[in-house]
């Protein structure tokens, strides 16, 4: 086991890997930027180190000064969280030439998963079912026109090297093809510094769900079930559930055996999500992401597993705790991702919390690190906290998160808090029927209310 790691983040999932670390007996580093220096990770991590000024680009994505604060602290591992650079491969290699371990899969793993056409392949390749579009990147419109009228309208124009939703563009007939292919590569070429596109069917109406999966790069590999991430604003997840409310016990044990063979036969280590669109029955992959997910703990309420810790162990040479029929799924969670935004108009809500009081009980959890007299800073992300709780069914968890958020005060700034109350309320939200437009409609409809 490793005897100190230096957590390369901030905020709640920096806190997540400290309390897990602290489980172990393990000794932490935080490492902040100066915006953070009275972060709640900071004040409770055994050692800290300041990188740099508040820019992410020199602090938390400043590689040298982390591996100098490794150095400086004598740390023999790095957890990177999410974010930031949880899935880069360059920095994996950089910590792997020093021998200090990155708390992840191999780089080499990482820059398969990060090349969406490679990922799709590899995908293929695993057996894993892949959404019907092109082998490679698409060259040129000309060819994007023969491959489109292949696969059928409308169809999904995405980078190569994309996320977050830009450098993607849906064209829905021909007409619309040369405009939506133009537009998506001078955007991916704007964000990623890359313009390689490739196409593959749009689906209409599906859900997104995701297998939490797990390998310890031995050729063994598990999967702890779905998370339905369907509810989406831009492409981003605001409320994820677990198991999804959309597919059967069949279906479930079926797409998480192929990902978790899969995952054994690419010898991957580490913790994964594979990512699905799902519609009329059939699942597609659209990719993987190597590190641990914003939602990972809906999966931990219904195991009962603790993922963090699994992800330190596996790094440090062990094997997985568990085997596929040690893992057990009871109940049902919901985890609200609460941001410092608008409710309404999405915009960041910076400043001080004047008042803060999270909610309790049984089968809720609050993994957030902010605090009562804490300044939130406008240089980072604007999650704030995630708010889960667990039931014995799906009901029962509707009527806890309702219960929950209503003894939640946070004072001081805007928070999204009261769309939770409005998705509670919403029929289709109640029963489960939505979708991954479902959201944007819903959100569409009541700013025109």
């Amino acid at each position: 086991m490793f005897d100190k790691i230096l957590i390369a983040n901030r905020g709640e999932i920096a806190l997540r890997v400290l309390r897990a670390c602290k489980e172990l007996g393990i000794s932490t580093v935080a490492v902040h930027s100066t915006a953070d220096a009275n972060a709640m990770h900071v004040r409770l991590a055994d050692e800290s180190v300041c990188i740099g000024p508040p820019p992410a680009r020199d602090s938390y994505l400043n590689v040298p000064a982390i591996l100098s604060a490794c150095e400086i602290t004598g740390a023999d591992a790095v957890h990177p969280g999410y974010g930031f650079l949880s899935e880069n491969a360059r920095f994996a290699e950089i910590l792997r030439a020093h021998d200090i371990a990155f708390i992840g899969p191999s780089p080499e793993h990482i820059s398969i998963m990060g090349d969406k056409i490679e990922a799709k392949r590899t995908a293929a390749r695993l057996g894993i079912p892949v959404v019907p579009g092109s082998d490679g990147a698409v060259a040129s419109e000309e060819e994007a026109f023969r491959i489109a009228a292949e696969i059928g309208y409308p169809v999904l124009i995405k980078a190569a090297a994309g996320g977050g939703g830009r450098g993607m563009k849906v064209a829905r007939s021909a007409d619309d093809l040369a405009e939506a292919f133009s537009t998506a590569r001078a955007e991916a070429k704007a964000a990623f510094g890359d313009d390689a596109m490739y196409i593959e069917k749009y689906l209409s109406l599906p859900r997104h769900i995701e297998i939490q999966v797990f390998g310890d790069g031995k050729g063994h590999g598990v999967h702890l079930g779905e998370r339905d991430c369907s509810l989406q604003r831009r492409h981003q997840k605001v409320w994820e559930e677990a198991p999804s409310p959309g597919i059967n016990a069949k279906e479930r044990a079926e797409i998480g055996a192929r990902s978790a063979k899969a995952i054994a036969d690419l010898g991957y280590s580490g913790a994964g999500t594979i990512e699905f669109l799902y519609e009329n029955g059939e699942f597609y992959f659209i990719e993987m992401n190597t590190r641990l997910q914003v939602e990972h703990p809906v999966t931990e309420m219904i195991t009962g597993i603790d993922l963090v810790n699994e992800q330190i162990r596996v790094a440090s040479g062990g094997s997985l705790s568990v085997t596929q029929d040690d893992i057990v799924f009871n109940g049902h969670a919901i985890e609200c991702r609460i941001n410092a935004e608008h409710p309404a108009t999405f915009q960041p809500s910076p400043g001080k919390i004047n008042y803060y009081y999270p909610p309790g009980g049984l089968g809720v959890r609050v993994d957030s690190a902010v605090y009562q007299g804490y300044t939130i800073p406008p240089y980072y992300d604007s999650l704030i906290g995630k708010l889960i709780v667990h039931g014995r069914d799906r009901p029962e968890a509707l009527q806890r998160l309702r219960r929950a958020l209503g003894e939640l005060i946070i004072d001081g700034i805007d928070t999204t808090v009261p769309l939770f109350f409005d998705l509670l309320d919403a029929p289709d939200v109640q029963s489960g029927d939505y979708n991954i437009h479902w959201l944007e409609k819903f959100l569409d409809r009541t700013l025109k209310a």
